[in-house]
């Protein structure tokens, strides 16, 4: 099999999806390699489904904010439902110092244009109803940001990807490339050879592994985190409430309920457990329900329906590796566990890099996502 194709998009997940359809849509005749056996099935599903664009610098707050207002208007521009909820985000403060860190950072994140606010502890106890209160000196929050279903946004991609014209080849792995010079000429794999005007790597948990074949060495180094999902209730809280607090085993964790009634619910493993494992642990809830009741008592009669694990693929400073590399290979890669909420938004953004065509804000997105930059930052909420 060999074919000719102006992007060969290698990963059909939370990037590779929307940045497909977006450029089928530019007119351009695109192929989706995944080694799975449909889209979505690495760490797209195992999302837990909230988008925000409360970060602390100002590519991720920009491409968020895009992706918020594709995912917010989804179903009236195409009909499709994807479950979106504009239930915000907020980040309670127990000690004077992360009161402090979370104000000096909304400075910051207004200069941005992101609409985030503080909170008095009152207020936030309307917000979420039964919160303890004990200690509390309010929170921040971000009422634009929310949540939908990654499995329903990513069917919604996939169908209107193949619509638009989009190939997609299923249970394929890539398993090297040949060059013309700097350029990636041919995408090769299991099962044939691709020729490519562009390649765009969306590959995820095996993004540096796709960089070594084009002899790009890609910080990116997954590890596991898991999530749960309660019984449905009937709604009985606002935002996603994301303790920022460290505990044994755990540098903070979040909650939110979801448009039909669940809660679901997350953590952050400290130290991080480096690698891909999808087993899940005896661990994980004990720890997390007790840092869920520590915060929100009232959640202590909710059944827990089931617990799964996935992956953020980590960069060292927690931002993304977006740009061209070499002549025509393009990382999307180590979205830290964002790449659902990064996806819609960054589409665009690829889509232009392809055509050439970047606007003025571009640069500065980049700049934040580039290679080249040290790594010795930190994301502050990643």
């Amino acid at each position: 099999m060999n074919k000719v194709y102006d992007v060969v998009v290698i990963g059909a997940g939370s990037i590779g999806l929307p940045a497909s359809l977006e450029l089928a849509l530019k007119g351009l005749k695109v192929l989706v390699l995944e080694a799975e056996s449909s889209p979505g099935q690495m760490n797209n599903k195992k999302a837990i489904g909230g988008v925000r664009a409360t970060h602390s610098d100002f590519g991720k707050i920009s491409v968020c904010q895009r992706s918020i207002e594709i995912m917010k208007h989804w179903q009236e521009e195409f009909g499709d439902e994807i479950g979106w909820l504009s239930n915000g985000y907020s980040y309670p403060a127990y000690t004077q110092e992360d009161e402090a860190s979370l104000k000096n950072l909304m400075q910051t994140q207004h200069e941005f244009g992101l609409n985030i606010r503080w909170v008095e502890p009152d207020e936030y106890n309307e917000l979420v109803p039964g919160v303890n209160m004990k200690d509390l000196r309010g929170s921040t929050y971000s009422p634009e940001d929310g949540s939908c279903s990654p499995l329903l946004l990513g069917s919604a991609y996939f169908f209107r990807a193949q619509k638009a014209g989009v190939d997609f080849r299923f249970n394929e792995h890539v398993t090297g490339f040949e060059f013309d010079g700097p350029r990636i000429s041919k995408v090769v794999t299991d099962k044939g050879s691709y020729a490519a005007g562009t390649v765009i790597n969306a590959s995820g948990n095996n993004a540096r592994e796709i960089g070594a074949l084009a002899g790009v060495d890609l910080p990116v180094f997954p590890d596991n985190h898991e999530a749960g999902i309660t019984e449905p209730v009937k709604r009985f809280m606002g935002p996603m409430v994301v303790d920022m607090r460290k505990r044994p085993g755990s540098s903070n964790f979040y909650f939110y309920q979801h448009i039909e009634g669940p809660v679901i619910f997350c953590i952050t493993p400290d130290p991080p457990i480096l690698g891909v494992d999808n087993r899940s642990s005896s661990v994980f809830l004990p720890l997390c329900s007790k840092r869920m009741l520590e915060v929100l008592p009232r959640l202590r009669h909710l059944k827990v329906r089931r617990t799964w694990r996935g992956q953020y693929p980590m960069t060292p400073d927690g931002f993304p590796i977006v740009g061209k590399t070499g002549g025509n290979l393009i990382n999307a890669v180590g979205m830290c566990g964002q790449g659902f909420m990064l996806g819609p938004g960054l589409a665009e953004l690829l889509a232009r890099i392809c055509l050439d065509e970047l606007q003025p804000n571009d640069e500065r997105i980049l700049a934040s996502f580039d290679l080249s930059r040290d790594f010795s930052g930190m994301e502050a909420f990643k």
